[in-house]
């Protein structure tokens, strides 16, 4: 299967780079490219790709109000937001907009191929690099962070440990990772992972992330469990 890719963003030297790396790999066609966020819905309405490169500053609409039309049309594309930034309101509003990976633009060729696969293949992506520094950012920012955190009923669902499994991923850590500081194999991380995203009712990683800074489950300035002591 051919994954199918729009490229969005208005450094036409990057883009030309992206879309060369990832139309020599095979099974990958880059099958469009857009210099600014209105093409690039135009786009993926026209030529529904499975994946959209989005980068978060283009002009006419930004990326965030780009991703949140693609959402909103219902298309199947996911969208992988390509971003410079590593702790900017821009991605946690990408976040919520319903992006469904980041991606630092300075990623190995090696490692965009692979966020474009994993994506495609329906899962979510999330550099570690711009997640940790995003959680670092509006833990600093307290009560003036994007959006209240208020109480989720959907996080009262979740038991100790997959609580313990969903601030770990909204860190930025990996699967592998989280088996790790837990001290179990990959394979229950996963389990745990997918009750997650059924119990919050989350499409998939990335929007649990979303639920989870919204809800207030990352611990505050002062280390305190904002969403009090979770289920066994």
């Amino acid at each position: 299967m051919t994954v199918r890719v729009v490229v969005a963003d208005d450094d036409a030297l990057l883009r030309a780079g992206v879309a060369l790396v990832l139309g020599t790999e095979d099974g990958i066609e880059v099958v469009g490219q857009a210099a600014d966020g209105l093409l690039a819905v135009e786009l993926c309405r026209t030529l529904v790709p499975d994946v959209v490169l989005m980068d978060v500053r283009m002009p006419g609409i930004d990326g965030i109000e780009a991703t949140r039309r693609i959402v909103a049309a219902g298309l199947a594309t996911r969208v992988l937001v390509l971003t410079t930034f590593h702790h900017d309101d821009y991605v946690w509003g990408a976040l919520r907009a319903g992006a469904g990976g980041f991606l630092l633009k300075r990623a190995s060729p090696e490692r965009l191929i692979d966020a474009v696969r994993t994506l495609a293949e329906g899962h979510a992506l999330l550099d570690p690099a711009v997640t940790r520094d995003l959680v670092g950012h509006l833990v600093a920012r307290g009560p003036a962070r994007p959006g209240p955190a208020a109480p989720d009923p959907r996080l009262d669902r979740l038991t100790t440990r997959e609580r313990q499994v969903l601030q770990l991923a909204a860190e930025g850590h990996s699967n592998a990772e989280i088996a790790v500081l837990l001290v179990v194999a990959e394979s229950t991380v996963k389990t745990h992972m997918k009750r997650v995203l059924a119990k919050t009712d989350a499409r998939d990683r990335a929007q649990a992330v979303a639920i989870a800074y919204r809800g207030g489950l990352m611990a505050g300035p002062d280390g305190e469990d904002r969403t009090g002591p979770g289920r066994a």
